[in-house]
């Protein structure tokens, strides 16, 4: 007979995955005195360790580095006793009043009351080596317009990307920019006709048509984009400052799946006005069910909410 495993731990919340939505549920949930228990996943402090500059969360007024943003987020978390631990759930069970998550492959199996889930999101690249290379330095390139798209006002960049939020993010920085290079494989867009519309009618937004990316240029800073015409063979360089992703994200949800409810991509899908699961006693924070807005004040504020969903279902059970 195999020996059992003994390495199996009680908790009131776990919470899997840290970022903003993570380390914000752990605030709430121990100042509740629900004594979470945090892993904090392959990315500890998710997309913001890889931002160089976050100027639009508030009470930063001269802005903050994003891995060091996140540092402070998980002190201030560990002040109130949250135990943050490095680990990384592999699999879970959420058909019984208690929930069974297991710890690197089974190597711990924590028993938990409730769960709040804070995985995330990540971006898509294409995997150009000049791309990664340029974001791992902070050399101007982004998955986030939004975040990031005021460091280059006045600027020209490019933006990768044919659908709704391609069309949406360069619009927002044809606002900012002097011109943006808005680079789509086919002749055609997958936007709707109106987001469509909106960027065919931006006098500073040039759509270039048949275009494949296939180097971007510089060695700290991006200088330009090398770009291929996939119809006439064509190759030739854009100076841009900026250089913008807007190809999808991927939810990091894919061991929930069969466990919660989530649309068609692996976003989960709260109730509506809360943080709850179609898992009683199971709750998310953050981009793992967000597609829409994707930044870290929205993400904090639903962390929020997942922890004080947490605090009432533990205290309807008498456990809070």
């Amino acid at each position: 007979m195999a020996e059992e495993n003994k390495d199996i731990e009680r908790v009131k919340c776990l919470i899997i995955g840290s970022g903003p939505a993570g380390y914000t549920a752990a605030i709430y949930a121990a100042r509740a005195a629900l004594n979470p228990v945090m892993y904090a996943g392959p990315e500890p402090g998710g997309q913001l360790t890889t931002t160089t500059d976050v100027d639009n969360f508030p009470g930063y007024p001269k802005g903050i580095g994003g891995p060091e943003m996140m540092e402070e987020f998980k002190a201030q978390a560990e002040r109130f006793d949250t135990d943050v631990r490095f680990g990384v759930a592999t699999k879970v069970n959420f058909s019984g009043d208690i929930k069974i998550v297991e710890i690197d492959n089974g190597k711990k199996t924590i028993e938990a009351h409730t769960v709040i889930i804070s995985t995330g999101a990540s971006a898509k690249w294409l995997g150009l080596e000049s791309e990664q290379r340029l974001r791992e330095k902070g050399g101007g390139v982004s998955a986030c317009a939004v975040c990031d798209g005021f460091f280059y006002k006045d600027l020209e960049v490019a933006i990768v990307g044919a659908g709704d939020s391609a069309c949406e993010e360069g619009s927002y920085l044809a606002k900012l920019c002097k011109k943006v290079h808005m680079l789509v494989r086919r002749d055609e867009m997958r936007a709707s006709k109106i987001m469509q519309d909106r960027v065919k009618n931006m006098d500073n937004i040039e759509i270039h048509w048949n275009t494949e990316t296939e180097e971007v240029l510089g060695e700290d800073q991006v200088e330009g984009v090398r770009v291929l015409n996939n119809k006439t063979g064509e190759k030739k360089d854009i100076p841009v400052q900026g250089f913008f992703l807007a190809i999808g994200h991927k939810p990091n949800t894919d061991i929930f799946k069969g466990q919660i409810e989530m649309d068609d991509v692996g976003y989960i899908n709260p109730v509506l006005g809360t943080a709850k699961t179609s898992a009683p006693g199971v709750f998310v924070g953050g981009d793992a069910a967000d597609k829409h807005y994707r930044q870290a004040v929205t993400a904090a504020g639903t962390g929020c909410m997942a922890a004080l969903d947490a605090e009432k279902y533990l205290a309807e059970k008498g456990l809070a």
